[in-house]
């Protein structure tokens, strides 16, 4: 019986402590769009979404839904005071233009090098384009990629060299996932943090790629998630 690793919104809950206070933010389909919901009450964060919004704040509460006021994946949002609106095009310009601290993009394959595959998995139907990921993972100061540490196979994201096409190269910084947070350095993969319950000789034996340990590993301290009110 495996043990029981984090939860979509636990990896959200714990990518939003890698957040500084001012941050402006992109946040990415899937897992990264959650990350809104647990960013310390004391900080400020300037969310951008791709289809143009900057202000953006948590999704909205059952019940409070505006269906005009939608982040890039459809889903009704709410806006923070001093929250703005323009283009979808001016949202990519402040992208390309390097002006965001911060992107978090979802995960299919993180090389040791950093590079990104997060648009296609071969031989699936359906995928979709690339949309404006290329753009965001190239352009964003930092990048955090947010993802489960294996498929539902037991295949690894975390490899050596990846096997699916490319968003951008070289451009990961940081990997959080329901077993560990990974640093992307120049030396390789450096494991920072473990999940609860969770050694780093299981988060290794589940990686494809080799992890460099530095002392001891600490466990995330990950508190509670708050109820819905």
């Amino acid at each position: 019986m495996s043990k029981p690793t984090l939860t979509r919104e636990q990896i959200a809950q714990r990518a939003a402590l890698e957040l500084p206070d001012g941050a402006y933010v992109n946040l990415g389909w899937g897992i990264p769009n959650l990350v809104a919901a647990y960013v310390p009450k004391k900080f400020t964060i300037h969310f951008h979404s791709e289809n143009g919004i900057l202000g953006m704040g948590p999704r909205s509460k059952p019940g409070e839904e505006d269906y005009d006021l939608v982040d890039a994946m459809k889903v009704p949002v709410t806006a923070l005071p001093g929250a703005s609106y323009f283009h979808q095009a001016d949202a990519h310009a402040m992208t390309r233009g390097g002006h965001l601290d911060v992107a978090m993009l979802g995960g299919l394959q993180v090389s040791e090098k950093g590079d990104l595959a997060n648009w296609k998995v071969p031989g699936q139907k359906g995928s979709g384009g690339i949309g404006g990921a290329m753009d965001i993972a190239s352009g964003s100061r930092r990048l955090i990629v947010c993802m489960e540490h294996a498929t539902k196979d037991g295949s690894p994201k975390v490899v050596r060299e990846c096997t699916y096409p490319l968003t951008a190269l070289e451009c990961v910084h940081t990997i959080v996932t329901d077993m560990a947070v990974i640093d992307v350095t120049r030396e390789g993969l450096v494991l920072r943090e473990v999940a609860p319950g969770i050694t780093p000789e299981e988060v290794q034996a589940a990686t494809g790629a080799t992890l460099m340990v530095r002392g001891r590993v600490p466990e995330m301290n990950l508190p509670p998630i708050p109820a819905e009110k």
